[in-house]
Formats: C-alpha cells, structure tokens, sequence
C-alpha cells in the first residue's frame, strides 16, 4: 500500500503550482532531499534546480519566493533561499534549497 507522495515531490507540486500562478512557469530538472531533525522537529532538507524562461515574471517570483506560503501537505516550509540563478539567452536555471519540518 503507497503512503503517497514523499516530502520532496509534495515541496517540488508546491513550487511549480506556485511558479505558474505567478505566470512563470518552471520546471523540476533535478532535486534531491535527506531526513533531518532537531531535538524537537523533524522534517527533510532539499535542493532543487529549476528551470524557466528569464524574464520580468521569473525575477518577481523569485524576489517573492522566500517569503511565499506554499501549500505542502504534512509540512511546513520552515525555509527556503535562492542559492543560484543562471541565465543563458533566453533560459534560466535556478538553484534552491529548503527546509520543510513535519507538521
């Protein structure tokens, strides 16, 4: 029996359905995650690379993306940060890392 989609692909739903009602659509290229956890929480650290098209909408969705509420069911984005964002012609590829705790 599937317990459903893991941390990672819930944090990676939240991005992309963010990103598009934003009006710049991304892409997961890559992403990983590991377990993590304090003496009170527990939760996972991410990194992401994502990509999409530059432009205005991209840089106003990145600008606001640390401070965004996303929706991740079972977990809280305790914090996200922009680590990198390459642009190449009219591309962009952009790295994040996060950390989700389990709610």
């Amino acid at each position: 029996m599937s317990r459903g989609p893991d941390a990672g692909v819930r944090l990676e739903r939240a991005l992309v359905a963010n990103a598009a009602q934003a009006g710049c659509p991304v892409t997961i290229a890559d992403a990983t995650w590991v377990r993590w956890a304090s003496a009170t929480f527990t939760g996972a650290r991410h990194t992401l690379w994502l990509t999409g098209a530059a432009g205005p909408a991209l840089d106003r969705w990145l600008a606001d993306l640390p401070e965004a509420e996303l929706s991740v069911r079972e977990s809280l984005v305790a914090d996200l940060r922009i680590v990198a964002v390459a642009r190449t012609g009219e591309q962009a590829r952009i790295t994040l890392e996060a950390l989700t705790v389990e709610a």
